[in-house]
């Protein structure tokens, strides 16, 4: 898995004396401080009741330190979950890391499965030395957090996560105020004053003590977890966490030690450090194949390395002099392969990949590698700003040969958004989910590694090579030999589409559409919320060709989900789709402001019968419905939202997508079901 770490790729927190009076006074003293206590509880009961904190930032009131573990922590670590949960995952992160945000719904799909019993969370900041804006927001987020507890915290934080493009004074501002940070003035002076900052170090310190070095980082009772892993990753450490944890309490062991024990029982039994844990598959071959790409080199190579890269993307452009160093020491033995994975958050990469295959189009192969050249030797000058520089982009592919007009006519058409495509499906399939990202004769080598990792696998798939030629086999066929009994691509995950789903459910699009997506959501979940725009771009994409079907699955944790469906619902019921999706859109614009007042609101707005309205939701007259809803998908093992199947017209099975996945995800799998649809 690419990530962010050890610089290697994008990827990717007192006694008395026995006088009488001496114990008059210690008595004296302990009911005053019996009194003070219910009276400082009582004062956080009346908040609590008045709506003044969260039930989360009134917990977060209480002291407690489990300083004792290997991985130490405390109340003064924003948490998720309840103190006594027998798992607890401590989260290294970092608010720029584009990895750290890519494992955001991953962590949501924990607390959604295992619910804040079971499960908590605790965040340590891990601010990378090469993310400006990632200290600032360290600061800020702690700030939110001393002002106004966990609650405030974790919304500043899934804002932050959802804005990872505006970070910056002014937005941290907003988002504290959002957040339900009172005193706006007390937060400002303290970013100011750097207040926070010794918060941040004191973490920072704390992660190089337990063996991190990068982001994101976890530690699962102690377990480490290296980088934005899949949730299945994080499933099975978990399961086993509780396990043990259940096992430990059974024996006698207090709930609100066991994070401590179980800690510290783990450190002992590792059988190695965090960094030696996990070690990386290089010797598993991947069938990769070299379809059209960008070949630089002999195609009687007996090595092929395939690069999965990004030409904004500073490891990229550190490894390349590695890359040259390969050619200039193995000559015609090896032949490099070009593959395009511009990563979301670079806004220049995909213009710069347009650009470089509207040269090799009018000048080659060589054309192309002329203008990667060009492209890496001025990273500096593809971005103006926030903003991709479309002119650098067009004058550096003019530079090598092409037409001006023609690049700058491939970037605004996307003209070769069908290669650029097909590369990111590779990428997909043969999970090269940061860049750089390599497979040597099929087997991978992840981040811009030293060059002597390169020639261990190099050296090796050499001697493997020259074997197959004694042998009779072409010089020209060796990389196909080479791994045609390697691992494919895996099957996308499918699910049965679940037989109880209500037929009257919110829809939009082509009823008659090849294809039908299903989506089981939540009004209040911001990954739900960060998904709509992808959402968004599909319904204008694919316009007839795809049908849009809405089911509730509010969650638990979200305390304002409920209602917010049942709204939707009666909007639904009193002037149909219109209003449904109209309300949708404006809740989703709104979370932050989805209770029973602003709900009021927008029912105004939209012209409703507010009696009906007053009656439906003080009735929960739509229960039946979001249950039937809610049954369906957690009948199909949909427990966490937003969770999607894109289903094949005549199908009774769909392609399952988990999360809020990016755009292409979505396409490749909604061209799937299109090819696939009766």
């Amino acid at each position: 898995m690419s990530k962010e770490t050890k610089d290697i790729g994008t990827p990717a927190s007192e006694a008395g004396g026995p006088g009488v009076n001496t114990g008059v006074a210690i008595i004296g003293f302990f009911l005053c401080f019996l009194a003070g206590v219910a009276v400082m509880w009582g004062y956080d009961q009346h908040r609590l009741h008045a709506g003044e904190i969260s039930a989360d930032t009134a917990a977060s009131s209480t002291s407690w330190d489990d300083s004792e573990s290997p991985v130490p922590i405390s109340s003064k670590d924003p948490m998720w979950g309840k103190r006594d949960a027998p798992v607890t995952v401590v989260v290294f992160s970092d608010f720029q890391c584009p990895y750290c945000s890519r494992v955001e719904p991953t962590l949501q799909q924990v607390k959604d499965k295992y619910g804040p019993d079971k499960v908590r969370l605790v965040w340590k900041n891990n601010p990378l030395p090469f993310h400006q804006n990632a200290k600032p927001a360290a600061e800020a987020a702690q700030g939110a957090f001393a002002l106004a507890g966990n609650d405030a915290f974790w919304k500043w934080h899934d804002t932050a996560f959802k804005n990872q493009a505006s970070l910056n004074t002014d937005s941290y501002v907003k988002w504290a105020q959002d957040a339900g940070v009172k005193d706006v003035n007390a937060y400002k002076a303290g970013l100011d004053s750097h207040k926070w900052a010794d918060k941040v170090d004191k973490d920072l310190n704390e992660g190089k003590t337990v063996g991190v070095q990068g982001t994101p980082s976890f530690f699962v009772n102690g377990v480490f977890i290296n980088g934005a892993q899949p949730f299945d990753q994080f499933q099975k450490t978990i399961d086993a966490e509780l396990g043990k944890a259940q096992a430990k309490i059974a024996a006698g062991t207090p709930k609100n030690r066991v994070y401590v024990e179980m800690s510290k029982e783990n450190k002992k039994n590792a059988p190695a450090k965090p960094e030696e844990e996990e070690k990386e598959d290089d010797k598993t071959v991947f069938r990769v194949p070299v379809g059209n790409s960008p070949v630089l080199g002999s195609p009687n190579a007996l090595v092929t390395i395939v690069e999965f890269s990004d030409f904004q993307c500073p490891f990229c452009s550190r490894v390349e002099p590695t890359l040259k160093g390969l050619r200039d020491k193995y000559g015609d033995k090896i032949r490099l392969v070009w593959k395009n994975e511009p990563l979301p958050f670079h806004p220049a990469a995909e213009p710069a990949a347009q650009a470089a295959l509207e040269v090799r189009a009018e000048k080659g192969d060589k054309g192309f590698w002329d203008a990667h050249d060009k492209f890496f030797a001025d990273q500096k000058d593809l971005m103006n700003g926030k903003d991709a520089n479309i002119d650098a982009i067009v004058k550096i592919a003019g530079e090598a040969g092409a037409s001006t007009d023609k690049v700058k006519k491939a970037i605004n058409d996307h003209t070769h958004k069908k290669d650029i495509d097909a590369d990111k499906d590779a990428a997909d399939d043969f999970q090269a989910s940061g860049t750089p990202h390599f497979f040597v004769n099929g087997r991978r080598l992840v981040g811009a590694q030293p060059q002597e990792k390169f020639e261990k696998i190099i050296d090796e798939e050499i001697t493997k090579a020259q074997g197959l030629i004694a042998k009779g086999t072409r010089p020209t066929e060796v990389y196909d030999a080479l791994i045609k009994d390697g691992k494919g691509a895996p099957p996308p995950e499918m699910k049965d589409v679940p037989k109880g789903l209500p037929a009257n459910d919110p829809a939009r699009g082509n009823n008659n559409a090849k294809v039908t997506i299903h989506e089981w959501s939540d009004f209040q979940c911001p990954f739900c919320g960060r998904v709509e725009p992808t959402v968004s771009q599909v319904m204008k994409d694919y316009g007839d060709k795809i049908k849009f079907v809405w089911h509730d699955l509010p969650l638990p944790m979200h305390p304002d989900a409920p209602l917010a469906a049942q709204a939707a619902r009666e909007a639904f019921k009193q002037k149909g789709p219109s209003a449904f999706w109209s309300l949708h859109d404006k809740m989703f614009a709104n979370q932050q402001k989805i209770k029973r007042d602003d709900l009021d609101g927008y029912a105004k707005e939209l012209n409703l019968d507010m009696d009906k309205w007053k009656a439906a939701l003080d009735g929960s007259t739509h229960t039946s419905e979001i249950e039937a809803d809610k049954k369906a998908g957690n009948d199909d093992n949909i427990t966490g939202t937003p969770a999607f199947l894109i289903v094949p017209g005549g199908s009774s099975q769909g392609y399952y997508i988990s999360g809020a996945q990016d755009y292409s995800k979505f396409r490749k799998l909604i061209e799937r079901a299109l090819a696939e649809s009766k």
